[in-house]
């Protein structure tokens, strides 16, 4: 006998923001930025189980539209498969990056700058990689914006994983970012 209506599939998980942390669907934490940022639905970043904060950088730049900061905070997807090394927390960090700057900018987005570098959190392994967006929107003076992504091997085979998209006219966001990410705390 089969159904007559097919399943439809289970939605992923959804982080949340709470307090003073970003909650990825797992209890991974993460701190949010300061309290000039809010609570963003807005999880363009492509994060599994994820939550994201906003700060807003030119209201109505074009009389309809924000232009802004957005960090989000959840898990690399899990139809990425990762593997425990420097090249594989690399790989899932592009994947991660991939995902985001399609999400936030298209597939046209022209990306320069790329900077590596492996880094630990919460005694985990990782790998943060930098780069730089162009912006061309009428009436928005950005030219660029930098996307930060930072992924930690959460030791069972998934990874933590922060993005933010920092506007280039908002550079000290940029540190305040890693300080963030350094205080992830992975839920054992």
């Amino acid at each position: 006998m089969s159904p007559s209506v097919k399943p439809t599939p289970t939605p992923p998980p959804k982080g949340q923001v709470l307090g003073m942390q970003l909650i990825a669907a797992n209890k991974d934490t993460m701190p949010i930025m300061g309290s000039a940022w809010s609570t963003s639905g807005d999880n363009r970043a492509g994060l599994y189980g994820g939550a994201a904060i906003w700060f807003t950088v030119h209201k109505d730049y074009n009389a309809s539209s924000d232009w802004g900061n957005l960090v989000s905070f959840g898990q690399l997807t899990p139809k990425f498969k990762l593997t425990s090394t420097p090249a594989g927390l690399k790989a899932a960090a592009t994947q991660a990056g991939s995902r985001a700057i399609i999400g936030l900018y298209g597939e046209g987005a022209k990306i320069s700058a790329v900077t590596h570098k492996a880094i630990t959190v919460d005694g985990h392994a990782g790998h943060e990689i930098t780069t730089r967006v162009a912006v061309s929107a009428p009436k928005l003076t950005e030219t660029y914006s930098t996307v930060l992504i930072a992924v930690v091997d959460r030791g069972d085979g998934t990874a933590a994983v922060s993005i933010g998209d920092i506007a280039g006219s908002t550079p000290t966001w940029i540190q305040t970012w890693r300080t963030k990410v350094s205080q992830i705390k992975i839920n054992r």
